[in-house]
């Protein structure tokens, strides 16, 4: 019998036998492209639910428009987006949205009373930039969140105490006065001097001397070295920062920057790491440690995170310690030098307030007098005239939190958890709803009238709340020293010619330095 005839007569569908092996390819190649695409379909789900969320957050806080791929990011991370936010808080009060790629925003703001409900809270600091700084701090002071910043917190704290900081003021003396006497040689009628650089030097300088205990370690080439890797390395975590695509891993580890970087952490990190080596091998010898110390005369950073290591060592590892070094080594050295320069620069640009400076310093002390904790406390008009040039120029010119819990601003907007929050410094100090005139150079902004009538969270150097600066008293101490002995010997002036470009950066510098005509005074 005929089979298919059969099948025909029974109403049955003929098969082709050639079919079979196409249908399996076809179910293979259906699974595969299932296999391949369903994750990317995920990823551009939770992309796209991420936008529309972001959207819906920041849809109370209008911003500028920007590009649907890469947002505001050309224009708000180079040097006009200085100028750019004493514009921006006219059109945008209280704060802006700013958008970095499509799927990447923060808000930026800049009032008092925003400020102030911001900074009483205890959120974390944002991983999307801090984390960055990793590779070459380590997770210290800067970094760390939750109860391990809290740890560290404690046990760093005593380092800053009033009579430690008291045994410093004759250490920076000295080495300002170095660096003043090499500006004596250097100094001529016809040019002008860049002081941004030297001050960097004896910034660190300073930090070695006072707080790790070094006197001779550094040779002036291995401090150029140092400064300039440290400059370079923060220019690469700035740049990834503020590049949303740079954000990942993956991604940033095939570009040439991630080489650069990584090379200059291992450089950077030498310095500290020897800093650090060599007090432990200290500690192993008694004696030629007490031999050391009698040579200091007096307890150091080191010393006193040392004895935290021991009295906590499960809270506070050699590792730990290592992140606090570096942390300080860089911190220090570029907030203190920052503070100095600019607040230089403000007094050569405005010679009457100079003037009253100098002569409140040469009516404290006498010709040859050293300078010591008691004069620093009676230099009130030298201290305004340092807040109002770190008003003009903080040296840390934002701060960047992810809150963890919903927040309510006094005007009542509100944001989600989850969403990036920046107390834009800069762009509040710079604000004219808060400070009439603001672009105006004023010490008087600082007397005890008008700082009774200004709000608590107007101006934030240092910021505040329970993450403030824990070394700012240290950088006032510094800057006031280091002003002072260089009003004693030189009567300054502005390059107008070479106007400083600040640079929006960790901290804020001088693009192209700060150059100054120097007269001397003797």
């Amino acid at each position: 019998m005929d089979i298919e005839a059969v099948s025909l007569s029974s109403g049955a569908v003929p098969v082709d036998s050639c079919a079979v092996p196409w249908l399996e390819r076809s179910w293979a190649l259906s699974l595969i492209l299932t296999a391949s695409l369903g994750p990317l379909l995920l990823v551009v789900v939770k992309l796209f639910l991420r936008r529309q969320a972001l959207l819906k957050a920041l849809r109370p806080f209008p911003g500028p428009p920007g590009h649907w791929l890469y947002g505001n990011q050309k224009e708000y991370h180079t040097e006009g987006e200085l100028q750019e936010f004493k514009v921006l808080p006219q059109k945008y009060p209280n704060a802006i949205s700013i958008w970095f790629g499509p799927f990447h925003a923060v808000l930026n703001i800049y009032t008092p009373e925003y400020a102030k409900v911001f900074l009483n809270r205890k959120d974390p600091k944002t991983q999307r930039g801090y984390k960055f700084l990793i590779p070459w701090i380590g997770n210290g002071l800067l970094v760390l969140n939750g109860k391990k910043w809290h740890s560290h917190r404690r046990l760093v704290t005593p380092a800053f105490h009033i009579n430690i900081l008291k045994e410093y003021v004759s250490i920076i003396e000295n080495s300002v006065c170095v660096m003043l006497d090499k500006w004596e040689k250097l100094t001529t009628e016809d040019s002008s001097m860049d002081i941004y650089q030297p001050s960097l030097f004896m910034a660190l300088d300073c930090v070695l001397k006072c707080t790790f205990g070094i006197q001779d370690f550094f040779q002036e080439d291995s401090l150029t070295n140092y400064t300039q890797n440290l400059s370079e390395l923060i220019s690469y975590v700035y740049l990834r920062t503020h590049n949303f695509f740079l954000h990942n891993d993956f991604i940033y580890k095939v570009t040439s920057d991630f080489q650069k970087f990584h090379a200059l952490c291992q450089e950077v990190k030498k310095h500290p790491v020897k800093i650090f080596q060599d007090r432990k091998e200290l500690l192993k010898n008694p004696g030629e440690q007490d031999n050391t110390q009698k040579k200091r005369r007096h307890v150091d950073f080191l010393d006193i995170l040392f004895q935290a290591k021991d009295t906590n060592e499960e809270d506070f590892t050699d590792e730990d310690l290592m992140a606090e070094v570096n942390t300080f080594m860089f911190a220090g050295q570029d907030t203190m030098s920052s503070g100095f320069s600019w607040s230089l620069y403000c007094l050569a640009l405005n010679p009457e307030y100079q003037k009253k400076c100098r002569e409140e310093i040469q009516g404290i002390l006498k010709v040859g007098d050293s300078i010591t904790w008691d004069h620093l406390g009676q230099m009130s008009y030298l201290t305004k005239c340092i807040k109002e040039s770190l008003r003009l120029y903080p040296p840390g010119p934002k701060i960047a939190r992810e809150l963890s819990t919903p927040i309510t601003f006094p005007d009542g907007r509100t944001l989600p958890p989850g969403m990036i929050v920046i107390l834009n410094i800069w762009a509040l100090h710079h604000n004219s709803d808060v400070w009439e005139n603001p672009e105006v150079f004023d010490p008087e902004r600082f007397s005890q009238e008008n700082y009774d009538k200004r709000h608590s969270f107007a101006f934030l150097p240092f910021s505040a709340g329970s993450r403030n600066c824990i070394g700012q008293q240290l950088a006032m101490l510094f800057i006031k020293v280091a002003l002072a002995r260089t009003l004693l010997q030189f009567e300054v002036f502005p390059d107008f010619e070479k106007i400083p470009k600040p640079s929006l950066q960790i901290i804020l510098k001088p693009k192209n330095g700060i150059h100054l005509y120097l007269k001397p005074l003797h």
